[in-house]
């Protein structure tokens, strides 16, 4: 991971928690429901899911991006 594209997302997104939901990362990444699920589901985004509730912390987001 570069140190520039980590501290430029962590900048992008530092108006956000620590730790996003569904409804964030899909803001975020500027995904549709489907295709934030289905990234959720696959575990390309690094998740914890308790319940019915997805955990998604921050910087696994800033990796996923980093990555792709």
């Amino acid at each position: 991971m570069s140190d520039i594209d980590k501290l430029y997302y962590e900048e992008m997104f530092k108006d956000y928690k620590d730790v996003v939901k569904p409804v964030e990362l899909k803001e975020m990444l500027g995904f549709g429901t489907n295709k934030t699920y289905k990234l959720l589901k696959n575990q390309e985004i690094y998740n914890k899911r308790i319940g019915n509730n997805y955990i998604i912390p921050k910087i696994s987001v800033i990796e996923y991006l980093i990555k792709n």
